[in-house]
């Protein structure tokens, strides 16, 4: 089990981003191990506004200083964006923070302000992440506002070249677990926010096409607020595509044409004579939140908990299962938390003491009185 978040960062102070890892800390006190969080992976845009270093500390390394595991980070675009009044190089906080070379050792940067948490070693800024039972392919989509990009004449192939050893790799190991992309920008988006990234989401699908391997889901940030489709892919497949973008900044409203408020499901329409049928499923444009993704050997779930609720509430707001095998969403099967056999437990005991009762036999009444 593992997190997932996307834009966290806030600059207008820790209270809305603090309310979120609060609640994920409190995804740490489990009956059962196997619930308990093994990562997190952020969804771009940690630091606003432009990635600064000074600003680390009190957007990242601060609200997770009591997050007791690794925290992974795609980059998005306010975390290589550069400031026109800044002498800085792109990115050049977050690979401090988050690429650092493994041959220096564990190490903890400037930014940390002395606090134990030691930069990540990720590759790069497009990586493979691989976990018991998942492995998630990590994107950059670059510093545009929209749409998303991974692939151009100015930026060259190489993510393109990634994603095709990579799935040529999944096909060659005949490999069986989850397969997940995640990057900032959003292959679909409603709301009129942030729009859908149609030309990086088609550049994936055409590898995904030649190769034969497509994602069992897609995670993404960059709108401000959470929103979950359903592909539906000719043949009878589900790919779940999720937006967490509201893991601390700033949560923006969704409308409809007119101001209307949005309602769920609704079928989107196609965007090309080549796209999947999609359906809108569901949303929180009110609240600040967090994505809680199981995966074991048969089933991947996603769920979405909102921060308001409180640290002891563990009931999703929304949530989806994909059985692996099948790539079709399914009924979730739940872990053996223990209840079931406490149950059997209590049912048994009973059954020995109604046992008991009928093996004693009744004194008549009377019978005491009339004795001698």
């Amino acid at each position: 089990m593992f997190h997932a978040a996307g834009d966290c960062g806030s600059t207008r102070g820790p209270k809305t981003e603090n309310e979120v890892t609060d609640k994920m800390i409190g995804d740490f006190t489990e009956a059962a191990s196997k619930e308990v969080p093994q990562f997190c992976l952020l969804l771009g845009d940690i630091v606003y506004s432009f990635g600064e270093p000074e600003y680390y500390y009190d957007q990242f390394y601060e609200p997770y200083r009591n997050y007791h595991a690794p925290v992974l980070a795609a980059a998005g675009n306010h975390d290589g964006m550069i400031s026109p009044l800044a002498h800085a190089t792109s990115l050049d906080a977050y690979l401090r923070n988050f690429c650092a070379d493994p041959a220096a050792g564990y190490t903890m940067t400037p930014e940390a302000g002395g606090l134990s948490r030691t930069a990540q070693i990720q590759p790069g800024v497009f990586f493979t992440f691989d976990a018991p039972f998942v492995r998630i392919l990590v994107f950059y989509s670059n510093t545009l506002e929209d749409p998303g990009v991974i692939a151009n004449s100015t930026i060259g192939n190489s993510q393109l070249d990634f994603l095709t050893a990579a799935l040529e790799r999944v096909k060659s190991e005949k490999y069986a677990g989850a397969l997940l992309f995640a990057h900032h920008h959003p292959p679909y988006a409603i709301g009129g926010q942030h729009s859908s990234s149609l030309d990086m989401r088609r550049q994936m699908d055409k590898i995904c096409e030649d190769i034969g391997v497509w994602p069992h889901a897609v995670l993404a940030g960059h709108a401000h607020s959470y929103q979950r489709f359903t592909r539906h892919r000719p043949d009878g497949t589900d790919i779940p595509y999720i937006i967490c973008g509201n893991g601390g900044h700033n949560v923006q409203k969704l409308q409809a044409p007119g101001g209307v408020p949005l309602r769920t499901p609704q079928t989107l329409k196609a965007q090309g004579a080549a796209d999947d049928p999609v359906t809108f499923e569901n949303y929180d444009d009110i609240d600040y939140g967090y994505l809680r993704v199981i995966v074991d050997l048969k089933q991947l779930r996603i769920e979405y908990h909102p921060a308001s609720d409180s640290i002891q509430a563990k009931t999703p707001d929304d949530s989806v299962t994909i059985d692996i095998a099948s790539r079709k969403q399914v009924v979730y099967t739940p872990n053996e938390l223990g209840y079931s056999a406490r149950l059997k437990e209590v049912r048994s005991l009973y059954a020995a003491q109604s046992s008991k009762r009928k093996q004693t036999p009744k004194r008549r009444r009377g019978a005491a009185a009339n004795a001698g």
